[in-house]
């Protein structure tokens, strides 16, 4: 296909580049290159991504589903964050070898673990294909014509980009479609565990200390890709060989200092910096309140239990990271967006706007209508996005009322509806119930229903609630409890794995289409045509939002034409760079950028789980034999921050330094910063990465692991 940059492109290239914010496309980092030099930079953007050669990109890769991470050897070894391999190690684990708890070094090859499931996607290269996508389109349109030519063309241009190879294309739509992208991905599917330090180390301070600064954890993970005989991807086979690798990183002992640059490369999963007020003010007073609220019962249920036993912190420890990953976001960006003033802020922009608009009688009779028709369409958008998350993070919240919802309500269909398809269903359901109960404890999910239902019958606007759940208005919390129970004690037995199976195993499909007519599942029709109603109604409304944030970024493109915008972030490669620095959250408070194993020990508490720190660990801290990893203070450097645009996807990027080396992983943002998503404050946004020093201390003092050190080349 011929490579070819389109109007909107180039049209970029000339606008002014902003240092700080932003989530640049590899391929035109061109026009960003003077900036980044003048910051300290010493290569070139050629030698981050190149279209002729190997560069940086062919050590990033999407690692699992939503994170980012480099390779670190020409083997094939992985790096990537201690949370972002979570689950998959939690797979791994038992009783006998908890790995979750204990960590794990493989000492060769032989002993290096399979993840199944898990796959890294490499980008082999990205071309702007707006006009292709385009082609077609014309103003006269309405939506749907414009849309279906779109992904006819989408469809034909992905095909013809990855025709006769292994490797997948995807096409994706930039600043609401104003212009496209192709990506050519090469997935490899055989990606094995190498080594991973204990929770005390890798997920230190817990939920108390995630998004919060300062920090002290060894967010870090190693795996390594495998492929077949010829370098190919292959699935998990023992006569597969390590990947090959292209390019890696080399680490540098070299540390960071105030003001020193810095660039991080990988995939940020969604940013919405265009949103005007109606849905900044939704999200932070409407959404965002009723999740955190609905998380923290759900969360404060699961760690009561996890601490009573080791089998169900095992059991609930990767559920429980997910939920309070997002808990916590939120309450930050909430605070965020309040603190920093940004509704009005973007008020004011929208007024702003408005008066450029009435300078020119052709750009109202262009533009005019676009905010009304926001406006409009966000009246209705809140009830609608209030009913959703009420009942998606409320309603939903239990695990057993997800799970009846998800899997077994479509079976009961089935045996109403089509009783011949029944046997087959039946099985299905027999393994899932299987599955689902096998990481599932009657404790914490009896207090998860009780409390969130009681929570909504209690909350949730009267007028908002399916009629046919009006009677449970005021219900006690009392009466919840006896219900819960009543469906543990009563056939079909939902609470009890056992007793469930026992049911399910020798129903009939007439038996089980009674189940309809059960008090629970009477209660879950009615959320379920509520929550389709309302999605469907949310899907619509978000398409027509959609159409008009794509008419109104174009014409804040006009209204400032010197300013560089940088598209958002949607799982796509990006490089954002800027500067080691610390930062003032309020007033009196002052950060400093970096973190010390100091800051370990004075926090160290034997009586909270999230502070306990492992005995060989302290010993070494105590010894201060910190060696070659210490800094010019004989401390030992364990986290710094830095004014890098990140977000959700940039878990386990790599930190750059001026010369290309590795200095640190991406892990986190501070928390008075998380509204970056929305409105990014330069004084108050800051990225959090575990220093490499303090890595390589890991793996070196504390693990012993001389293998996986002879693999790494190491700057000094």
């Amino acid at each position: 296909m011929k490579k070819t940059l389109s109007v909107f492109t180039l049209l970029f290239a000339l606008f002014f580049v902003r240092a700080d914010e932003g989530m640049w496309i590899p391929l035109l980092l061109q026009q960003n290159e003077a900036e980044m030099q003048q910051l300290g930079f010493k290569l070139t953007a050629e030698d981050i991504y190149s279209i002729n050669h190997h560069s940086m990109k062919d050590a990033i890769m999407l690692f699992g589903g939503g994170c980012t991470g480099e390779l670190i050897s020409e083997n094939g070894l992985v790096l990537t964050n201690h949370h972002c391999g979570y689950s998959y190690v939690q797979r791994l684990s038992s009783i006998e070898n908890n790995y979750l708890h204990d960590g794990f070094w493989a000492k060769n090859r032989g002993e290096e673990l399979a993840c199944p499931g898990l796959s890294v996607t490499f980008l082999v290269r990205m071309e702007d294909v707006t006009s292709e996508v385009l082609r077609g389109v014309e103003e006269r349109m309405n939506e749907k014509e414009r849309e279906d030519i779109v992904n006819q063309n989408i469809s034909r241009i992905s095909s013809e980009a990855v025709q006769g190879t292994h490797y997948e294309a995807v096409i994706k739509p930039f600043f609401y479609g104003n212009q496209y992208f192709l990506f050519v991905n090469e997935t490899f599917k055989d990606v094995r565990l190498v080594g991973v330090p204990p929770e005390s180390i890798g997920k230190f301070g817990g939920d108390t200390d995630n998004w919060v600064w300062p920090r002290h954890t060894g967010d870090f993970a190693l795996y390594r890709i495998y492929t077949d005989s010829e370098g190919l991807p292959a699935s998990y086979h023992q006569d597969n060989i390590p990947l090959r690798s292209k390019q890696f990183f080399s680490f540098s002992l070299k540390g960071v200092e105030e003001k020193d640059f810095t660039l991080v490369f990988g995939y940020p999963g969604t940013t919405e910096q265009f949103l005007i007020s109606d849905e900044v003010d939704i999200i932070a007073n409407t959404r965002n309140p009723i999740a955190i609220k609905a998380r923290e019962i759900r969360l404060n249920a699961m760690k009561k239990w996890m601490e009573k036993t080791t089998e169900t912190r095992l059991m609930y420890s990767a559920k429980a990271n997910s939920i309070s990953n997002g808990w916590k976001k939120w309450i930050g960006e909430s605070k965020g967006i309040n603190d920093c003033n940004v509704i009005n802020m973007k008020k004011a922009e929208e007024l702003d706007f408005i008066s450029w608009l009435n300078e020119d009688p052709v750009r109202v009779e262009k533009y005019g209508s676009i905010l009304p028709n926001m406006h409009n369409l966000y009246n209705s958008y809140k009830k609608n996005v209030q009913i959703n998350t009420f009942n998606y993070e409320v309603l939903l919240g239990s695990e057993i009322l997800r799970f009846l919802y998800l899997y077994v309500t479509p079976v009961v269909e089935v045996a109403k509806n089509s009783p011949e398809s029944f046997p087959a269903a039946k099985e299905k359901l027999i393994t899932q119930s299987k599955n689902f109960f096998k990481n599932y404890n009657v404790n914490i999910d009896k207090e998860c229903f009780v409390n969130l239902l009681f929570y909504y019958f209690s909350t949730q606007n009267p007028e908002l609630i399916p009629t046919e759940l009006h009677k449970y208005i005021n219900i006690s919390e009392n009466s919840l409890e006896q219900w819960w129970d009543k469906m543990g004690q009563k056939s079909p037995f939902l609470t009890s794995e056992e007793k469930f199976l026992t049911f399910l195993e020798n129903a009939t499909a007439k038996q089980f289409s009674k189940l309809g007519k059960n008090e629970i599942f009477i209660f879950l029709a009615a959320v379920e045509e509520q929550y389709h109603s309302n999605y469907y109604q949310l899907v619509a409304i978000k398409k027509q939002l959609n159409m008009f944030y794509r008419t109104y970024v174009t014409a804040l493109m006009e209204k400032e034409p010197k300013k560089h915008f940088y598209p958002d972030a949607n799982l796509t490669m990006r490089v954002t760079y800027g500067q080691v620095e610390g930062f003032s959250p309020a007033d009196g408070v002052q950060y400093c950028h970096y973190t010390t194993s100091d800051g370990i020990l004075a926090k160290e508490n034997p009586a909270i789980f999230d502070y306990k720190v492992d005995s060989k660990l302290k010993k070494l801290f105590e010894a201060r034999d910190f060696g070659e990893y210490a800094n010019a203070k004989g401390e030992l450097p364990v986290g710094f921050i830095a004014s890098n645009h990140t977000t959700g996807g940039n878990s386990g990027s790599p930190v750059i330094n001026a010369n290309g080396e590795l200095i640190g992983i991406n892990f986190d943002r501070v928390w008075e910063g998380t509204m970056s998503d929305i409105h990014y404050d330069k004084q108050r946004c800051r990225n959090i990465s575990l220093d490499v020093r303090y890595l390589l201390f890991i793996i070196d003092k504390y693990a012993d692991a001389q293998n996986i050190m002879s693999e790494l080349t190491i700057k000094k």
